[in-house]
């Protein structure tokens, strides 16, 4: 039975309206976006050079033969910094609504609604949905023509009391899917604070209704608010829909938070990029870093997420070679495709990998190229910080345990130039040493999806 039939949803139905609220009015300072300064119709006048560029590079030019070698192989993908124009968005927003909102949470997210219709264009799509123990339909999908009379809509939303997570997942999918909008970007942002307290509970089940996000092409990203929800289920919603996660953990950082995911989502220049690997038969695969990945026969495929302009993905691979002889060989051929927002076209960028096999232990013993070596580290160093996580949860770990390992994270994260992420974990550390276990957990987490997600924020 599709469950979505038990919702008593009319699309065009908004909620009842609440009593004025004197923070309805209550400013907050926000940078203002030019929401046509990166508008653009996919391939009506739009740069002929594709958005991406690939870069394959091996850890050394030799491995020994006659032995079992490894090596380690980075594929640095990089966007253009300068590529201009955006995808009109297909955008939903899913908001909790559940009675510990109430008060400051929800004003400030009413208010973070209101912003991002201000930023919106004529030609970007909207719906909104919110949920509590019911799941409503506010908006159906329609184009930003009266933007004051949306921003009343959501400013008359109230609270009501528990949290149905799954069926507002389901009810935000089916307003995506709803429309047939060739050359939009979709994506759903999800605000809640609490674990799923009526419907479908079940981890599996809702982290499931964000991998088939992933099959319908578009992007969950989940925002967690306060002390109280899973960090771990909106972690999984991230990671199986190929979205961000954030915490938040002031009410007041609600607004900061979806305007900087709104920035992030007009400036994407390439969406639903993917990995291919075709690997000579005697090459195997031991690890492999920055997103999902299957081996189909002698292909590997890996999903990346996407990519904004100037940001770099690095995704990166253990390769192992038994007793191989002495020669020059192609190892694999890899092949890149993406849907370019720049040229509206799917692109594909092909290379490959070529790696001789020598008898000279001195050439296969150099040190690898800094880049792959750093991006290995990156991998081990995002293992290490799971391993702390599970420890603080299941208490394996005291709170001196810990914070020697967050340390070392900490020097680590900074000698590899990932800086956000180093920011991250000192904030978690001064939330452990304030005997903020909850906080520093959640802060954590954020920090460890975007290791595993393989991705350089560019520059601007």
């Amino acid at each position: 039975m599709d469950r979505t039939q038990q919702f008593n949803a009319d699309p065009n139905r908004t909620q009842a309206m609440g009593a004025s609220d004197p923070m309805r009015t209550q400013a907050f300072s926000m940078p203002v976006l030019d929401p046509n300064r990166t508008q653009a119709v996919p391939g009506l006048g739009a740069p002929a050079q594709p958005s991406l560029t690939m870069e394959v590079v091996l850890g050394r030019k030799y491995a020994l033969a006659q032995t079992l070698a490894r090596e380690g192989l980075l594929i640095q993908i990089t966007a253009s910094q300068t590529a201009a124009g955006r995808a009109p968005l297909n955008l939903c927003l899913v908001l909790d609504r559940s009675g510990s909102m109430e008060g400051a949470p929800f004003e400030y997210a009413k208010q973070a609604c209101t912003y991002l219709v201000d930023q919106l264009t004529e030609q970007d799509v909207l719906s909104i949905v919110t949920f509590s123990d019911t799941v409503d339909v506010v908006m159906p999908p329609r184009k930003i023509v009266n933007k004051q009379l949306v921003k009343d809509h959501i400013m008359r939303l109230t609270v009501g009391d528990t949290t149905n997570l799954y069926d507002a997942l389901v009810v935000g999918t089916q307003q995506l899917t709803s429309v047939n909008l060739p050359g939009y970007q979709a994506h759903l942002i999800l605000l809640t604070d609490g674990e799923p307290t009526v419907g479908i509970k079940d981890f599996s089940m809702i982290v499931g209704v964000a991998a088939r996000a992933k099959e319908f092409g578009f992007h969950m990203t989940a925002l967690g608010f306060g002390p109280d929800y899973n960090e771990e289920l909106l972690a999984g919603i991230a990671r199986r829909s190929g979205g961000k996660y954030y915490y938040i953990d002031q009410p007041q950082r609600i607004p900061e938070v979806f305007q900087q995911e709104l920035v992030r989502l007009m400036t994407v220049v390439a969406r639903n990029p993917k990995l291919e690997l075709q690997l000579a038969r005697w090459v195997q695969v031991r690890q492999a870093f920055g997103g999902e990945y299957k081996l189909q026969g002698r292909t590997v495929e890996m999903q990346l997420v996407d990519a904004e302009r100037g940001s770099t993905l690095t995704p990166v691979f253990e390769l192992e070679f038994p007793n191989h002889p002495a020669g020059i060989y192609r190892i694999a051929k890899v092949k890149l495709t993406w849907e370019d927002i720049v040229t509206g076209r799917v692109e594909t960028l092909t290379d490959d990998v070529v790696l001789e096999f020598t008898t000279d232990p001195a050439k296969a013993n150099v040190p690898q190229d800094p880049r792959v070596a750093n991006e290995l580290q990156v991998a081990l160093t995002s293992r290490a910080l799971e391993k702390t996580i599970m420890g603080l949860r299941a208490h394996q770990l005291n709170q001196t345990q810990a914070l020697q390992e967050l340390q070392r994270t900490q020097a680590l994260l900074l000698q590899q130039g990932r800086l956000q992420e180093a920011q991250q974990v000192t904030q978690a550390i001064r939330a452990l040493q304030g005997q903020d276990t909850n906080t520093a957990e959640k802060t954590l987490m954020g920090t460890l999806v975007n290791l595993e997600q393989a991705k350089k924020e560019g520059g601007g």
